[in-house]
């Protein structure tokens, strides 16, 4: 069986060399063939991670059966992140094998499955809980907003301190939907406000996030 190992440390200080150790000595007690190693050093929240790209690619060109990793929290930067991983190999019959945890998605493994079902059920939490940290922060900031708040105690992450939802008066959400009512495309609707189509539709989209904002804090 053709292996691939993937590494990673999360400084430049640190290195690989014992996760490789431990890698290579458990293929081959399997008498498995290494075909190639790719190697990263990027802290858990790096997203650009080009070698874990460059092994999902391979693994879509059918160069490799099996990945083995010496941790889970090695191949990806959340839960919700490493699922999609081992779902981009599963989709491609890739088996991946944890060597430090006892993590096999090999298919004759009946626990395998029962494994995937209960990390997607983790990661749904995960992602539910990362979507309420959003509204509450942004609904804190409406509140703040209307409060007068921000631009003197309170100031956004971007520094521009602009009311949620951006510059109303640039791009009218009521014009545009005026205009949607009239029949008009979202490319003509940019045209005659002045903005690139990606903009007006954007803008509708995040009207329709801060009436859910909104809806929810009345709920409370």
């Amino acid at each position: 069986m053709k292996a691939a190992l993937y590494l990673r440390v999360s400084t430049l200080e640190q290195n690989a060399e014992s996760q490789r150790r431990e890698l290579e000595a458990y293929a081959a007690r399997h008498q498995w063939d290494v075909v190639g190693a790719y190697e990263e050093k990027a802290s858990g929240s790096d997203a650009s991670r080009p070698e874990l790209k460059r092994l999902l690619a391979d693994a879509r060109a059918g160069k490799f059966e099996t990945v083995l990793v010496w941790k889970l929290d090695r191949f990806g930067r959340s839960l919700l992140n490493v699922l999609h991983n081992l779902r981009t190999l599963e989709d491609e019959l890739v088996r991946f094998v944890s060597i430090t945890e006892g993590i096999d998605t090999d298919r004759k493994n009946p626990a395998s499955k029962l494994l995937l079902h209960i990390m997607a059920a983790f990661a749904e939490c995960e992602r539910e809980m990362i979507r309420e940290r959003c509204y509450s922060g942004l609904r804190r900031y409406v509140q703040d907003f209307a409060a007068g708040q921000v631009g003197k105690s309170v100031h956004s992450q971007s520094g521009k301190d602009l009311p949620a939802g951006g510059q109303r008066r640039v791009v009218d959400i009521e014009k545009i939907a005026a205009l949607r009512a009239a029949g008009k495309t979202y490319r003509e609707i940019a045209k005659e406000l002045g903005v690139s189509p990606a903009t007006a539709l954007r803008r509708v989209r995040l009207g329709r996030f801060m009436d859910m904002v909104r809806n929810r804090g009345a709920e409370r």
